[in-house]
């Protein structure tokens, strides 16, 4: 029954979403970015080209996950088939990105990642759970243009802060680097971003050790629809287990009013996991664009 509350909720999300667009007069006509002073561009022409032009960058940009872009995702995720009781877990990741220019050639870009969590007992006849994870913070220092083969890359420390409640926080202070690298071309997108955390403090009964690896590679069409594949893998090194989950993913880009908003659902595969953990999982992530 509960499984099925969160199936109605996730199919009641994105009818809310159609709803939304259908009452609003701005949904369905194509991005526009311009200001809203800009004159009119008529039936269509040099200024029309512009702003479909601005739409498809916005668009590709949204694939760069640390884009000089203010933007504010909301992922969320279910994980189906923990433990005995083939339990389940919504995890939903508050991320905002900041960027700050720091100069003519130099950006620095804040990554902020805050997990709300309900989890089901993994055991039968177990007490569910809800709280916050642990709170991980990247800054990355970037170029502000791309290098000369059109590679833009960033890299700088990364912090986890035991923010979480019990049951779902480690208890540890953890720090290390991390860093991206990606090109894009022709609407496709491609690249890596990982991180490695090491814990130094805390009172939590087991280190932080652990290295993230998040390849991706994605395609944006002239219709601001993308279609994405990646791993968000993580290897403990002092357990010697990998997570891996595999993920399927297509979103749009749109514009409520003069909003861009963009909506994406995804499908994972654990190809790894450690014992105990989830087979398979949903993600349906909203992100609100704040270009300037």
């Amino acid at each position: 029954m509960k499984r099925a509350k969160l199936f109605s909720t996730l199919l009641a999300l994105s009818l809310a979403a159609s709803a939304l667009a259908q009452d609003h007069s701005g949904f369905y006509r194509p991005l526009t970015l311009a200001p809203a002073d800009a004159p009119s561009s008529g039936g269509g022409g040099a200024g029309a080209d512009d702003e479909k032009a601005q739409a498809a960058e916005l668009a590709q940009k949204l694939q760069n996950p640390v884009a000089v872009l203010l933007v504010a995702p909301i992922q969320n995720n279910w994980d189906f088939g923990y433990g005995a009781a083939n339990a389940m877990r919504y995890t939903a990741n508050v991320q905002p990105i900041l960027p700050i220019t720091l100069s003519k050639d130099w950006n620095l870009i804040s990554r902020t990642i805050v997990p709300i969590i309900y989890a089901e007992s993994p055991t039968v006849g177990g007490s569910s759970k809800f709280g916050f994870g642990d709170t991980l913070q990247s800054l990355f220092f970037s170029p502000s243009k791309p290098t000369s083969g059109g590679w833009i890359w960033g890299a700088g420390p990364a912090f986890l802060l035991p923010t979480g409640t019990e049951g779902f926080s480690a208890h540890r202070w953890a720090i290390g680097p991390t860093a991206f690298l990606l090109k894009q071309n022709s609407g496709w997108t491609y690249g890596i971003l990982a991180n490695h955390l090491s814990s130094f403090a805390g009172s939590g009964p087991a280190n932080v050790n652990a290295t993230y690896l998040q390849p991706f590679v994605s395609y944006t069409t002239k219709t601001l629809t993308t279609f994405g594949v990646n791993t968000e893998s993580t290897y403990d090194w002092d357990r010697r287990q990998w997570t891996v989950p595999l993920i399927g993913n297509v979103s749009q880009l749109i514009a409520v009013g003069r909003q861009p908003i963009s909506f994406g659902l995804g499908l994972k595969y654990y190809a790894d996991r450690p014992s105990g953990g989830p087979d398979w999982g949903l993600r349906f992530v909203v992100t609100f664009l704040f270009p300037k």
